[in-house]
């Protein structure tokens, strides 16, 4: 498995309140997450850090033989247990209080792509050309664009678009989206906080990931300096996977 990973401040923002995180485990197992925080005096880092670190911690080990259904699992409560550890240290800090993070994790298997996440965080897959979002934004303005209530391009700028609906840390009991695709030989996955989405468009980032003349590495770095030239209003984090057996076998 190839991955890239990278974070940037932005031109805005003081402090970088994302964090992510890529790790190999036994049995051909890829684990990534990215995490956007939120809260003041820097309790936006502290919550993101917490949850990738909580997340990791839970899933250090996993059977040989892990089904769909067990993977689906294993990422939900791993999610939880984030949960649990973010809204603990915020209940009993009074700095941290309110403090909440996204989160958009994936458990990658030969043949299967689990993927569970909170808030507004993104995962999209990119196979045949064709760039995809697979996770639905937990956002007040992506609910009135579902109801009709405005359209989608009034939703692309809306004043009010990073109000989330569901945060990890910012309450005792959280609901987990989690969802299961197949994988193939040469799909690639891309997890990305808001200040990537917000700030270009799938076509640029499909043309970025389609790129010839780049390497993984150079794709995030392109990204990342797309979403700068276009303002950099946020913190940008992309996190990329693709398979790479096909490239073994031409080897």
């Amino acid at each position: 498995m190839n991955t890239a990973n990278r974070s940037d401040i932005g031109r805005i923002r003081m402090v970088n309140e994302d964090r992510s995180w890529v790790g190999f485990l036994d049995h051909g197992v890829t684990l990534a997450i990215v995490a956007d925080g939120m809260g003041g005096h820097q309790a936006g880092d502290v919550a993101s850090q917490l949850a990738v670190d909580a997340f990791r911690d839970a899933l250090t080990e996993l059977p040989a033989d892990l089904s769909t259904e067990q993977a689906k699992l294993l990422i939900r409560q791993a999610i939880l247990q984030a949960n649990e550890v973010v809204y603990d240290v915020a209940s009993q800090n009074e700095q941290y209080h309110n403090m909440g993070t996204t989160v958009v994790a994936v458990l990658l298997q030969e043949k299967c792509v689990v993927i569970g996440h909170i808030g507004d965080s993104r995962a999209y897959k990119i196979r045949d050309g064709l760039i995809s979002q697979l996770t639905e934004d937990h956002t007040l303005v992506n609910e009135l664009a579902k109801n009709g209530q405005i359209s989608p391009e009034e939703a692309a700028t809306h004043p009010r678009r990073n109000v989330l609906t569901r945060a990890l840390g910012t309450d005792p009991q959280v609901e987990v989206d989690v969802r299961a695709l197949p994988w193939k030989s040469g799909d690639m996955l891309l997890l990305c906080s808001d200040g990537l989405s917000n700030m270009i468009s799938e076509e640029e980032m499909l043309g970025t990931l389609q790129s010839e003349d780049l390497n993984l590495d150079g794709k995030a770095d392109r990204l990342v300096e797309l979403a700068l030239q276009a303002g950099g209003d946020d913190n940008i984090t992309v996190v990329l996977l693709q398979d790479d057996s096909e490239a073994e076998q031409e080897g």
